[in-house]
């Protein structure tokens, strides 16, 4: 099948979005994929990643968003392609192009939703969804929270669940994180607690430094590493800075798009606390980074965000809190760290989750089926009825 993706979230910048457009791609027609991705001139390795890839991709000149210059790109490249079904990496604001593509080339247009969109629904916004599904054959969700708010508004043909998964070959347990440690400063024997995400405001790593030093008291081998890039980079070092160089807090930065199993398996345990904002329309609206922890072993830390709490099995495999109450936030790290047998037990019981309910093969093979029936649909609608007695 030849497939067109357009998507403004693309590998080897990270994220969440990111991972989940990455590994689709990686599984799903990659030979006879065209992505149309966001521009990154002069990044040498993106240049690399492009190139190491079994699909095709062109960099816009800037962001992929529904413009009149993207829109042209747009279909030029799905009819140089013979694209027979075009996926959009976000319904929104992405499903505005849907209508005039269908309109235009006659195939049909798959958009992949996320947090975002049901967060814009939950906050009055419905009327943006609407239009940004009208001209969808099929829309995809992440998990019971997002389409529960989504459904009502959704002008698509249908829904189906697609949520984010794991590659379960990458992220193991037996990943070894000892290197990333050991250039992050964390001795060997010390429990280590990582956040590996962006470093935006719903993510949390904030309330992790606030309730440190209270950690810290309890646990004083323990370190932290707030893992990644982000506009809250200055802000977060200059707190971690204040609290003095004894702290154990680290900010590592980027890692590497192949390094991020190795990250997550660097630490003793996962915790991202986050929270929704700005009125409901930043929410978390999985986290894959929960089930990547859980894959390499590890007992994960969620926020009570959208549908975060799904991505984590509360008391087994991790602990969801209230990304907004610094008690709860202690409670859990304390638990974790004060319990290795505990940690061991949560890892495997979270491996095997993973494995049975998250692998990317099944996740993927979903993903096909439904571009093979979307389209075979398409197809049989453009195919006139005999006429009587023909």
């Amino acid at each position: 099948m030849r497939v067109l993706w357009v998507t403004n979230d693309l590998p080897p910048r990270a994220g969440g979005i990111e991972q989940f457009v990455g590994n689709l791609l990686d599984r799903v027609h990659p030979s006879s994929t065209l992505v149309i991705g966001p521009a990154g001139a002069g990044d040498d390795e993106q240049r690399a990643h492009d190139a190491a890839q079994p699909y095709r991709t062109v960099r816009a000149p800037g962001a992929v968003q529904p413009t009149p210059a993207i829109r042209r790109l747009v279909l030029d490249a799905a009819r140089e392609h013979r694209a027979q079904v075009v996926v959009l990496g976000a319904s929104w604001p992405l499903g505005e192009l849907a209508p005039r593509i269908e309109r235009e080339l006659r195939i049909p247009v798959v958009a992949i939703s996320h947090g975002l969109e049901a967060g814009l629904a939950s906050v009055g916004l419905g009327h943006l969804v609407r239009r940004a599904t009208r001209g969808l054959a099929a829309l995809t969700t992440i998990s019971d929270w997002a389409e529960d708010r989504l459904l009502p508004h959704v002008r698509a043909d249908r829904v189906v669940r697609i949520p984010p998964g794991v590659d379960v070959d990458r992220f193991r347990p037996d990943v070894d994180g000892t290197a990333l440690r050991r250039a992050w400063g964390v001795p060997d024997d010390a429990p280590l607690v990582g956040c590996v995400s962006r470093l935006v405001p719903r993510k949390g790593q904030d309330r992790l430094l606030a309730v440190w030093p209270e950690v810290r008291a309890r646990h004083p081998m323990a370190h932290l590493a707030l893992v990644g890039e982000g506009p809250l980079a200055d802000d977060l070092a200059g707190a971690a800075a204040a609290l003095g160089s004894d702290a154990g807090v680290v900010l590592p930065g980027r890692v590497a798009w192949d390094d991020l199993p190795a990250a997550h398996a660097a630490a003793d345990v996962f915790a991202m606390p986050c929270r929704t904002r700005l009125l409901g329309t930043d929410v978390e609206g999985l986290g894959i980074v929960y089930l990547e922890a859980q894959a390499v072993g590890r007992p994960a830390i969620a926020g009570r965000s959208g549908g975060a709490p799904e991505a984590v099995q509360d008391g087994v495999t991790g602990t969801v809190v209230d990304g907004r109450d610094d008690g709860a936030l202690v409670a859990a790290l304390d638990r974790w760290l004060a319990d290795p047998d505990g940690r061991a037990r949560a890892g495997a019981a979270g491996r095997a989750w993973v494995e049975q309910a998250w692998a990317w093969a099944a996740i993927a093979d979903r993903f096909a089926t439904l571009l093979d029936e979307v389209v075979a649909e398409h197809a049989g609608r453009r195919v006139s009825p005999p006429r009587p007695g023909g």
